[in-house]
């Protein structure tokens, strides 16, 4: 029986979103993971095949996917984040961009044996990464901030340029194969390239005029702003293909500089939006796929070519483009490994493998088969490679997963000790230097901002940090600091200190029912915290062995014992609250808050009895 339409929108984005939550379940390449599963439901068992039953729609369902990710993507790229890479990334996307062009043209034609035209057309593709295939790679392997600036500005910025490029190369091929040589056509791609920037610059500060002066209201921003985008894309492609990505590009970039606080309220949105298009295209474009393209990916020629392309040209560009520029050498060699191809690669190369056979290319009609050669390859490779090389090279934030403790106090600062006692990743935020003086004297890594302030987003590094903490003094702020950040940590790694009144009790205002989760118990409160470190409540450590259990643990601690946080044997930390009912077991060392009173050395000394045994 022949699955209806409706039934594979649903597969496919079943099986996209089920690749994401398989990859991140197991720690694996999400991008590997889509792309297996959609060559499984689609030329291997054929399931489904997206390209043949989506008919006309499929082209423009793939293109306003790719835009509108394009888009999401450039939204991140404010030029804060530039400072002191501003050369680097500069270098790459032109230089780096040009040599990669030439070396791959020359690689297309002397290995894959390509005609020179339509070598010079695929090496202007093949500079592209795009932030469909490196976001989810970022996202993965917790690089340094450095490398993965780069890579995601070079990602978004270099995607239009290749389009671009190939663009170029066919017109210019055009011209000079010509019986009779006509200028017009290289003159109306130049055009069309500027006004597709200029189109986007000004859709973006329409966009911010509209938004910063109220003609949109709340309701109806994202939906203004998706349809715009659509409609940048779209205008700019239909004077000439491809000049769509770069105007959409110059539309995010726009939107990204202006400082307007409703776009960034937008970002989870978008992000989440961007996320369901990736997994869902991933799946449509490999399951699209032929079986015979597949077997012709292990041809000799298109392996030497892709191992050139992977081995060789991508290297030599970024190593030879960024002399002088101030990266290090292992940036160097994490950036020029570093280089999926993704969605705009396989999208483009189809649409010139038709134009090329029609124009007597017929060399061309192993465009698709070349390209899906290198996404497949750079995409496993790279996928699997990242994380190791980026840890070989010291350029990876992977260790314990560390949290931003906001609010500098006694009790804070005590227990930031006991986490970096434990090499747990800390930092506290706090606005006021008087706050931070106990965590300076005590060597705590410290960041002295208004946490919620623009300048804290671009100066503090957050990549080593999955939990928050807000520990302040004012439970209103730290309601609205748990708000904020909830959509970047998630749920479940965002906490608050409990608003607990000793005189009205559990508080019934909203504070108490918006923001993170309550640490610890719900009946202890900030101020009992500090007011326990100031008796002189101790941090200790105690771990479950066979001998001694988490039963017997409860029934020997003392009642004013408060339950702080649980270490795992892989070094995962996990805060104790009401909620999230979690339960110690072999292996697991808890930390606690105890008194400093005979009931704790009645508990050592059992405890010491219990490991002897």
């Amino acid at each position: 029986m022949v699955p209806s339409l409706l039934f594979e929108i649903m597969l496919i984005g079943l099986l996209g979103i089920g690749s994401q939550w398989l990859a991140w379940r197991y720690r694996m390449p999400a991008i590997v993971v889509m792309s297996v599963t959609g060559l499984l439901v689609g030329p291997i068992l054929g399931i489904i095949n997206p390209e043949e039953d989506f008919g006309r729609l499929y082209g423009s369902i793939i293109s306003v996917a790719v835009a509108i990710i394009l888009f999401e993507g450039s939204l991140n790229l404010s030029f804060k984040e530039l400072r002191g890479l501003g050369k680097p990334v500069f270098r790459i996307s032109t230089v780096g961009a040009f040599i990669a062009w030439i070396l791959g043209s020359l690689t297309a034609h002397y290995i894959a044996g390509l005609s020179w035209a339509v070598a010079f057309v695929i090496g202007g593709l093949f500079i592209v990464t795009g932030p469909t295939v490196i976001m989810p790679l970022l996202r993965q392997s917790k690089l340094k901030p450095r490398p993965a600036k780069i890579l995601k500005w070079e990602g978004i910025i270099v995607d239009p340029i290749g389009a671009l490029l190939a663009v170029f190369a066919f017109e210019i091929i055009a011209y000079f194969t010509s019986s009779n040589p006509d200028g017009s056509a290289l003159l109306l791609f130049f055009a069309a390239s500027i006004f597709a920037g200029i189109f986007g610059w000004v859709c973006g500060r329409g966009i911010g005029w509209m938004f910063e002066t109220g003609h949109v209201p709340e309701f109806l921003k994202s939906p203004v702003v998706f349809v715009v985008v659509i409609l940048c894309f779209t205008f700019a492609d239909e004077i000439m293909h491809e000049t769509g990505l770069l105007s959409v590009t110059a539309m995010g970039i726009t939107l990204a500089n202006m400082g307007i606080s409703s776009v960034s309220d937008m970002r989870h949105f978008k992000e989440n939006i961007t996320i369901l298009l990736i997994s869902a295209i991933f799946i449509m474009l490999t399951a699209s796929l032929q079986m015979d393209t597949l077997l012709h990916i292990f041809n000799p020629n298109i392996i030497g070519y892709v191992l050139l392309m992977m081995f060789a040209v991508r290297p030599l560009s970024i190593f030879l483009s960024t002399i002088g520029s101030g990266l290090t050498t292992n940036e160097k060699f994490l950036v020029g490994w570093i280089a999926p191809r993704g969605i705009v690669a396989l999208t483009v190369s189809s649409y010139f493998a038709s134009i090329l056979t029609e124009a007597g290319y017929e060399d061309a009609a192993i465009l698709t088969t070349l390209t899906f050669g290198l996404v497949f390859f750079t995409v496993l490779a790279h996928g699997f490679s990242i994380g190791w090389l980026a840890k070989k090279l010291n350029l990876s934030m992977e260790g314990r997963p560390g949290s931003i403790i906001v609010g500098s106090n006694d009790f804070t600062v005590e227990l930031a000790k006991s986490l970096a006692k434990a090499n747990v990743p800390i930092v506290i935020v706090d606005n006021s230097w008087e706050r931070l003086r106990a965590a300076r004297e005590s060597g705590i890594p410290f960041y002295h901002e208004d946490v919620l302030s623009e300048q804290t987003e671009y100066n503090l590094d957050t990549i080593p940090y999955e939990y928050l903490i807000a520990a302040t003094t004012s439970n209103s702020y730290n309601a609205l600091v748990c708000t904020t950040f909830m959509p970047e940590y998630g749920r479940t790694n965002v906490f608050k200190v409990s608003p607990y009144n000793r005189e009205y009790g559990t508080s019934k205002e909203i504070v108490s029912k918006v923001g993170g989760r309550v640490l610890f118990k719900k009946e202890v409160s900030l101020d009992d915290l500090i007011e326990k470190i100031e008796k002189g409540y101790v941090f200790r450590q105690t771990t479950i062995t066979e001998q001694f259990s988490y039963k017997q643990y409860l029934k020997d601690k003392d009642e004013e014992t408060v339950f702080l946080y649980l270490i795992k044997p892989s070094g995962q930390i996990k805060y104790y609250s009401e909620e999230m009912r979690t339960v110690p077991g072999k292996g697991d060392t808890i930390v606690s808050l105890m008194p400093p009173n005979k009931e704790k050395a009645k508990i050592e000394a059992r405890l010491d009895g219990g490991m002897n045994e």
